[in-house]
């Protein structure tokens, strides 16, 4: 029985719809002017080198844009294409690798060179896979074919022209997951791997640095050889590396003990010269210093012009003609130029600290001494001074908990309408307050353990101070010759109310400060500015400093009453007549 055959243009249209050149069933170009560049679909990419028949699955068609399927003829056949309103065929998910597909609804009188018909046109097929139930599986030779045979996915088969429903289908077209198509993408995946792991391995062994030389086997000629290395300062670094591999690998034995003696010498000899450069190297550091510590003091002299500058224009003299907008200015720019000389003056004053740090081992020794004492009692003092404070505020918070309680305890025999939230917001405050308490508690403790550390280090070095003595007092009959020539000497120094430069240091400044206060300033108002210059300064140790230069400050009592005030003044004209 032979049916007709139809006019193949509609399966042309079909194969131009993919971007295909459409062949016929034995293989010859139905159309002979066929331009692949030319679709007659719009938005179907025309075929290019990069796309089926080299290996590359085409780009996929965007699901909004619409498809039109033509009525495809084949020579047994005829396929019809579904309503275009209906929704498109669904599919699963694609295993990797696919290869092979899924095809249902197939007609019951359909045989195996029907499917062969029907799909070889998508492309080489591998093997088919019938079965009886009206399905089969393709397998094609390459992934991209796939996409093809899931094109026809909707359309209704028929054979010849027979309208019985054992010669009519709807085919349904589907990924299937097949064992070949897996193994053949897990051989091709190894693959991949194995050469991206060897490109690495290439990469790594190309960015590796290269080995260090070896070291060469020790023996007489070579020995002599780094014997000469080792009294070249340029060579001297590879010469040792080469005695030290050779000591560690053992060469040294009975027969070359003097061979290794005689370059662990030479060895030896290049220590003065890296001692050398060592002192040089520090002196160049020291110079620079220098130079550093001069430059600092030139741009604070600057600083120091630049800061007058703006003080003298600030006045009213000169201010007066100024706009508001350049006052603004001018004070801005005096306060970031006072910032910046005294971030200055302090790194000159630290460098400057640092040199005096930088004494003699007998200048420490006469000096640690009397500093750690008077150290530990203004630390005492101070520890004590916030030991006090902080019962102080313990008491005080106490008395409020207990204020507190009792205007509690009055809140609930009163009957009043914001009761709960009265009680809500004393809650709170006691909770508050208790919190504070313990951190104050936790901190009175902590200060008290630290005043008991710093009496043991006060009681240590009282002990420390009598053994001083008790040596000075042996040094003292020593030199019990000398005890007449040096004695006025002695007395004057004992006698003197200065210690320290330190204190003569502090007295300078004092003065300076009073003499600008002609009218006298409280020893906090003196203290708060000698702790701009250093937060170390007591307020005690100033003003016992104070008290002993009887001719130099006096302390007078200003004000009545409630305001009642003691004033220093500076006095040192006057104690210059009377000394």
């Amino acid at each position: 029985m032979t049916l007709p055959m139809s006019d193949p243009t509609a399966w042309a249209t079909a194969m131009n719809n993919l971007g295909m050149a459409p062949l016929g069933i034995a293989g010859q170009p139905i159309l002979p002017d066929f331009d692949p560049a030319l679709g007659m679909m719009t938005g179907i990419p025309p075929i290019t080198p990069m796309m089926p028949g080299l290996g590359i699955v085409p780009p996929p068609i965007p699901p909004d844009m619409p498809v039109v399927k033509e009525i495809i003829h084949c020579k047994s056949c005829t396929l019809f294409p579904p309503n275009p309103n209906l929704p498109p065929p669904a599919t699963r998910e694609r295993p990797p690798g696919c290869k092979t597909v899924f095809v249902g609804g197939l007609p019951e009188n359909g045989t195996e060179q029907i499917i062969v018909e029907v799909f070889e046109q998508c492309g080489e097929i591998i093997a088919i896979r019938k079965s009886k139930k009206n399905f089969c599986h393709i397998r094609f030779a390459e992934e991209y074919m796939v996409d093809k045979a899931l094109y026809l996915s909707g359309y209704r088969i028929r054979l010849g022209s027979s309208t019985d429903k054992k010669d009519t289908g709807r085919l349904h077209v589907d990924f299937a997951q097949a064992r070949d198509d897996l193994y053949e993408w897990e051989c091709k995946q190894r693959m991949l791997a194995r050469e991206e792991r060897h490109r690495r391995r290439m990469e790594e062994e190309r960015l590796r640095p290269p080995s260090p030389p070896p070291v060469v086997h020790y023996s007489d000629h070579e020995c002599s050889i780094v014997a000469e290395k080792l009294k070249d300062d340029s060579k001297f670094s590879e010469a040792v590396q080469t005695l030290l591999t050779w000591i560690e690998r053992g060469e040294v034995n009975r027969r070359s003990a003097n061979n290794f003696y005689s370059m662990i010498q030479s060895a030896n000899s290049h220590v003065r010269r890296l001692v050398n450069e060592k002192a040089a190297h520090e002196k160049d550091m020291e110079e620079a210093k220098e130079k550093f510590k001069q430059a600092l003091s030139g741009i604070l002299i600057q600083f120091e012009q630049i800061v007058a500058v703006y003080h003298s224009a600030s006045k009213q003299k000169a201010w007066d003609h100024f706009t508001k907008a350049q006052r603004k200015n001018i004070s801005v720019w005096c306060k970031q130029a006072e910032e910046i000389r005294n971030i200055h003056n302090d790194e000159l004053m630290g460098i400057r600290r640092e040199e005096e740090m930088e004494m003699s081992d007998d200048e420490i020794e006469e000096t640690t001494e009397t500093k750690e004492t008077e150290e530990s009692v203004s630390q005492a003092e101070a520890l004590k001074e916030e030991n006090d404070s902080l019962r102080w505020q313990l008491d005080a918070y106490r008395n409020e908990v207990e204020l507190l309680k009792q205007e509690q305890g009055k809140a609930h025999r009163e009957d009043d309408p914001n009761k709960e939230q009265q009680l809500k917001l004393l809650q709170q405050a006691l909770q508050g307050m208790q919190q504070h308490l313990l951190k104050v508690q936790e901190e009175y403790k902590r200060k008290e353990a630290e005043l008991e550390k710093v009496k043991d280090d006060k009681l240590q070095v009282e002990k420390m101070l009598e053994n001083l003595k008790e040596k000075e007092s042996c040094a003292s009959r020593l030199c019990a010759s000398n005890q007449d020539s040096d004695y006025p000497l002695e007395k004057t120094l004992n006698s003197s109310p200065i210690k320290s430069e330190r204190e003569a240091l502090l007295v300078g400044i004092i003065s300076t400060f009073l003499h600008v206060h002609p009218f006298g300033a409280s020893i906090e108002y003196i203290c708060s500015y000698l702790h701009r210059l250093d937060n170390k300064i007591c307020t005690s140790d100033v003003e016992g400093l104070m008290s002993r230069l009887q001719h130099t400050f006096k302390q007078e009592m200003t004000g009545v009453g409630a305001s009642l005030e003691k004033r220093w003044k500076f006095c040192g004209f006057e104690g210059l007549k009377l000394t």
